[in-house]
C-alpha cells in the first residue's frame, strides 16, 4: 500500500464528508487550545520581539474545523501578547500540510469566512501538499509547528508475513490485546523511525527555541491490554471478518490488510523523542475525551451509527484500496454501526490522547 497515495480523509463537505464528521478530532481540538495558547506565549518570551513576520505550520491538517481551531488560537494568543506588551502584532504566514491526496478545495472553501474575522491582521494562508516524514520547508524558518490527530498515521503499514508466507496477524487488520508480541515490536519500529524522520526535519526547518506542538491517539499503558475500550480499528476488524463469513470479501484480504495506524504510549513517545535528540520536551500530558458522542442518552444504536460514519471518513481511503468499494456501504452502513452500537450499550468509551509541546533542542 502506496500510504502517500492512498490516504486521504472523506472529500468534500456533504454529510459523510470528513469535514462534517470529524466531530471527535474537534473536541480533541478545543481541549488542546489553552496548551496550544501558553505554548504561543512561552514562544513569544524568548527575546522574540521585534517580530515582522511570524511563520506557522499545521501538518496534516485535514479539512475539517480543526484547523480552523488552531489558527484562532495563535492569532488570538498573539493578539493580546502585542497588546500587552504594546507593540505591532506581526504579519502571519500559515503554512497548512496534508498528503497530495487531501481536499484543500474544501478547506480553502472554509478559510474565507475565517479570514473575514481577523481582517486587522495581515494574514496569508498557503497550501503545501507532501508527506511530513520528510522535509517540507527551508532551513530555519517556522517558528511554531502543530500537528494534531496526525503523527499516529504511519508512512507505511509494517511487514507482517512469516518467512514461510503466512500473516503474523491472522484475522486482524491492527494490534489488538491478542496480537503476538512479533507484530506489537514490528509497529513499534515503524513508529519509532517515522517519528525520528519527522522530528529530524522539523528540527532542520525550524528557528532557534521554536515549538512543536504534537496531539496524537494514543494508550495508557506499555502493554497493550490498555487499548481503548473502543478501538475502532479492532471493531472494523470485527466487521470485515463479518463479511468474510458471508462470503462477501475473500479471508485472504482480512489477513493481509494492515493499517498504517498506531497508538503509543506516552514512553514510546518520550523515548523516541529523547533518542532523536532535536528537541527536549517542555510539557506532555495524557488526556480522555467521550468517544461515544455528545449525547449520551441517546439510544446506543443511533450513535453507533453516527461513529460508523465518522470511521468512515478516515478510515475508508485505506479500507476501500484493499477490500474494493464494492462491500463499502455494507461495511460502514450495516456491519459496522451494530457492533459500535452494541459495545456502546456497555457503557461510556474513552478515547485516549497525548499533547506534548517540544522545543528546539541546541546542543
Amino acid at each position: 500500500m502506496d500510504v502517500k497515495r492512498v490516504l486521504f480523509m472523506s472529500k468534500g463537505d456533504g454529510e459523510q464528508s470528513y469535514a462534517q464528521t470529524s466531530t471527535y478530532t474537534q473536541k480533541v481540538a478545543s481541549v488542546t487550545k489553552p496548551k496550544i495558547a501558553s505554548t504561543v506565549g512561552s514562544l513569544l518570551e524568548e527575546d522574540f520581539f521585534p517580530c515582522e513576520l511570524l511563520n506557522v505550520a499545521d501538518l496534516g491538517c485535514a479539512s475539517g474545523p480543526s484547523t480552523v481551531t488552531f489558527m484562532s488560537t495563535v492569532l488570538e494568543s498573539v493578539q493580546k501578547k502585542c497588546a500587552r506588551l504594546n507593540c505591532p502584532p506581526p504579519e502571519f504566514q500559515f503554512y497548512l500540510n496534508d498528503l497530495p491526496g487531501n481536499d484543500f478545495n474544501t478547506l480553502f472553501k472554509s478559510l474565507s469566512s475565517f479570514s473575514q474575522s481577523y481582517e486587522s491582521l495581515s494574514c496569508f494562508i498557503m497550501g503545501v501538499p507532501g508527506s511530513f516524514h520528510g522535509r517540507l520547508f527551508p532551513r530555519n524558518c517556522v517558528h511554531l509547528a502543530h500537528s494534531s490527530y496526525s503523527v499516529h498515521w504511519l508512512s507505511q503499514a509494517p511487514s507482517l508475513m512469516s518467512e514461510e508466507g503466512f500473516p503474523l496477524n491472522k484475522g486482524r487488520i491492527s494490534i489488538s490485546k491478542a496480537s503476538p508480541d512479533l507484530v506489537k515490536k514490528a509497529y513499534l519500529d515503524q513508529f519509532r523511525a517515522d517519528l525520528s524522520a519527522f522530528l529530524k526535519s522539523r528540527c532542520e526547518e525550524m528557528v532557534h527555541n521554536g515549538r512543536l506542538v504534537l496531539v496524537l491517539h494514543g494508550r495508557k499503558e506499555e502493554d497493550f491490554a490498555s487499548l481503548d475500550s473502543l478501538d475502532m480499528w479492532e471493531k472494523l476488524g470485527e466487521a470485515i471478518a463479518d463479511l468474510v463469513s458471508e462470503g462477501l470479501v475473500e479471508e485472504e484480504k482480512l489477513d493481509t490488510l494492515n493499517v498504517p495506524y498506531y497508538k503509543a504510549s506516552s514512553e514510546e513517545v518520550q523515548g523516541t523523542v529523547d533518542e532523536e535528540g532535536s528537541f527536549q520536551i517542555e510539557h506532555m500530558e495524557m488526556f480522555e475525551v467521550d468517544a461515544g458522542g455528545t449525547a449520551p442518552d441517546e439510544d446506543p444504536r443511533s450513535r453507533g451509527r453516527k461513529m460508523a460514519k465518522h470511521a468512515r471518513s478516515y478510515t475508508g481511503s485505506v479500507i476501500s484500496h484493499h477490500l474494493g468499494e464494492e462491500v463499502m456501504d455494507k461495511l460502514y452502513g450495516e456491519k459496522l454501526p451494530i457492533i459500535l452500537g452494541d459495545d456502546l450499550a456497555k457503557g461510556r468509551r474513552m478515547g485516549v490522547s497525548i499533547i506534548v509541546v517540544l522545543k528546539k533542542h541546541v546542543p
